[in-house]
């Protein structure tokens, strides 16, 4: 049944977007069309930003305790959607159901969770010298998030947004819009004042400029590409806005020669084929060393027999398609480009079988990949993992940080100090030693083309923050 949404949410209201052709949403699996949603203008985001403006002095001035108490409603009120968030990812994004239910519905109401305590107890003033420092919020901010997790990248922008103070214009990407939308239902629910939390859906180059460019917004905060991330930059700098880039990754999943090789390569596969590999922080170069080089490429070759490509509703699924016939071509030629530069598959390829329908790529491992070349040095964001012989320890780090990216990555090693001595010496933003768990009150956050600032916990809650100094 498709879902049909004609309308924006703007200043605490549903209204009926103006003509104009609707943007179809697809389903990946089957191809078919499964809803549409309204293209915006620049004229809704227009409505959109002044409707934040209006509202933005007296949210600013609402007690912590309250902000508080209406992100705890909306928890509640979106908790309630788990089901048909789980069941709305699976069907736009074909993210396998068990996956989507624990991950793309439960991280968000995790984060959430944690933006509610914030939220109530503010950063205190400080004293330094004569000045006292206080926070303010930051302002009306444009908020532009990408289609691989559709909820949680939302949430990751507009629950510290709003425990800050500030109010918020959203453009969901358009390819996973219909997860939006439940999202303001529950926030509707919820009963957020008017004019707080605003929707506007339609594509990157119309209401994404608008937005980006838009003289009343203080802050863009946007997830996706690097190259979109430029553009934003650009637009913003126009007027000397701030922006705030969560962008693309190729991280290296260090696993050095006394690492337990059999736990670290089936936990390296799994991270690299997350969601399809439609992952930023995905550890899509593995870095083995010499001596144990055979043996995790057989291990990595058996992990990937296990990946059962299908229907992301079937519980045996444990891999679903690509986003989009783009994507999946674009995936398809970085695998055949990886081989031609003299990759060596392992496992999968670009000839493959895959379901018959949809916009399936089969799991893929190539080995003896050059660390200059366009597969260990582009961001290929399906599931494709290059492996890569080192030396030692130094031969690693100088392969790992060769990349103009720096978003995440691992280390594996029998002694907990030797690999933290490798992780500190790794140029990204977060590194997980021999598969610690995600941890979402830690930054999150890119070194060098990953991006700039952070999200999540209390140095997410600061990026929408001003600093100011008050002499007395």
């Amino acid at each position: 049944m498709e879902s049909v949404r004609t309308d924006f949410y703007l200043d605490g209201r549903w209204v009926r977007a103006a003509g104009g052709q609707p943007l179809a949403v697809h389903n990946p699996t089957t191809e078919e069309v499964i809803g549409t949603v309204p293209a915006g203008t620049a004229a809704d985001v227009d409505r959109a930003v002044a409707a934040a403006r209006a509202a933005f002095e007296g949210w600013a001035a609402t007690d912590p305790a309250d902000r508080a108490a209406h992100l705890d409603r909306l928890h509640a009120t979106l908790t309630a959607r788990t089901k048909d968030i789980a069941h709305t990812v699976a069907s736009e994004l074909g993210t396998p159901l068990k996956v989507a239910t624990r991950v793309q519905a439960g991280l968000p109401l995790t984060v959430l969770r944690g933006y509610v305590d914030l939220a109530a107890r503010p950063p205190a003033p400080q004293t330094v010298g004569n000045s006292l420092v206080v926070r303010e919020p930051v302002g009306v901010v444009g908020a532009i998030t990408p289609w691989n997790y559709p909820l949680h990248q939302i949430v990751a922008k507009l629950a510290p947004a709003l425990a800050a103070g500030c109010t918020l214009v959203l453009k969901p990407s358009e390819l996973t819009p219909l997860t939006a939308y439940l999202l303001f239902d529950a926030i509707h629910e919820a009963g957020l004042p008017p004019g707080v939390v605003n929707l506007v859906t339609g594509t990157g180059p119309v209401v994404g400029e608008a937005l980006a460019g838009h003289p009343d917004v203080d802050l863009v905060s946007f997830t996706g590409s690097t190259a979109t991330g430029r553009r934003i930059t650009h637009l913003a700098a126009d007027r000397i806005a701030r922006v705030s880039l969560e962008l693309g990754g190729k991280s290296a999943n260090v696993i050095l020669d006394d690492a337990d090789l059999a736990g670290a390569v089936k936990v390296g596969v799994g991270n690299a084929f997350l969601n399809s590999g439609q992952t930023c922080t995905a550890w899509t170069r593995m870095l083995v060393h010499r001596d144990r080089y055979d043996e995790a490429l057989d291990l990595a070759a058996k992990a990937t027999d296990g990946y059962r490509l299908g229907d992301p509703f079937d519980p045996a699924t444990r891999l679903g398609p690509l986003v989009s016939a783009q994507q999946r071509d674009r995936v398809r030629d970085h695998i055949t480009r990886g081989l031609a530069d003299g990759g060596r598959l392992i496992a999968g390829g670009p000839d493959a079988p895959v379901p018959q329908q949809g916009w399936f790529v089969a799991p893929t491992v190539i080995a003896d990949v050059d660390p200059d070349s366009a597969l260990a040095q582009e961001e290929v964001f399906g599931p494709v993992l290059a492996v890569i012989p080192v030396d030692d320890d130094d031969h690693a780090v100088r392969v790992a940080n060769n990349s103009r990216y720096g978003l995440a990555g691992a280390v594996w090693s029998g002694d907990e100090d030797r690999a933290l001595r490798v992780a500190r010496r790794l140029r990204t933003g977060a590194v997980d030693i021999n598969g610690a768990p995600f941890n979402p009150l830690a930054p999150f956050g890119g070194y060098k083309q990953s991006g700039l600032g952070r999200e999540l916990g209390v140095h997410g809650l600061e990026e929408f923050c001003e600093v100011k100094a008050i002499q007395r």
